[in-house]
């Protein structure tokens, strides 16, 4: 596939999705709260482990309409960064968020051009990576290991395929790929998994939703 036909259809695509919950999760808006639920459970294990993360800034990759940076990040830590391409999504978070002072940088680019500017103690990657073909992905990663703090951790919760298979949706350009492949890509990128969990509580014709912890290997 040509890279370039890959982000551009993704962009085209997101381009023309309401700036709302139900836009940006694809109709399924009515697990919005199940999702930050179970997200929450997995960021307090995290904190409570040996040597946990500390909670001076985060990073919310892919933000879209910053649901997660809302409800999720900016309850925790200090500062949370964004980084979305879209702009109408970009000017939708900053209006839903409002005048908080734990807002920190927005930056308006694709995660495959993105390269972090600050040491994060969390960067959360959440429905996104399937937008970057597996190269980007690997070099993402490597730049988001470049950018932890000290214990600092990369999340990254995703759809993954009950098959071993890469499959591939055109309506929205991206790709769902199997566990074996996303471990894979982890090691690629010399990041260690120390946790990972299935969401529950999820409609049963979606794909699964796992989530991974990750810290530099």
């Amino acid at each position: 596939m040509d890279n370039n036909i890959f982000y551009k259809d993704a962009a085209r695509y997101w381009a023309n999705v309401p700036s709302t919950i139900d836009g940006v999760l694809g109709g399924f808006g009515h697990i919005a709260d199940i999702d930050i639920a179970g997200s929450k459970q997995f960021l307090d294990q995290l904190l409570s482990i040996d040597k946990p993360p500390a909670t001076k800034r985060a990073l919310d990759c892919g933000a879209g309409i910053g649901r997660v940076s809302k409800n999720l990040l900016i309850p925790y830590f200090d500062k949370v960064d964004l980084v979305e391409q879209d702009e109408k999504f970009i000017n939708t978070a900053k209006q839903s968020i409002g005048d908080d002072s734990k807002l920190g940088i927005l930056y308006q680019v694709g995660l495959q051009n993105f390269k972090p500017q600050e040491k994060y103690d969390v960067i959360w990657c959440q429905w996104v990576l399937g937008h970057l073909n597996d190269y980007d992905l690997i070099g993402f990663l490597e730049r988001c290991r470049q950018a932890l703090a000290e214990n600092g951790l990369v999340v990254i919760k995703e759809n993954i395929t009950t098959s071993d298979e890469l499959e591939y949706d055109d309506e929205d350009s991206s790709v769902t790929r199997p566990v074996k492949l996303m471990l894979k890509i982890f090691e690629e990128a010399n990041l260690e998994m120390i946790r990972t969990e299935i969401q529950t509580g999820f409609p049963d014709d979606i794909y699964p939703v796992h989530m991974f912890a990750l810290k530099p290997s």
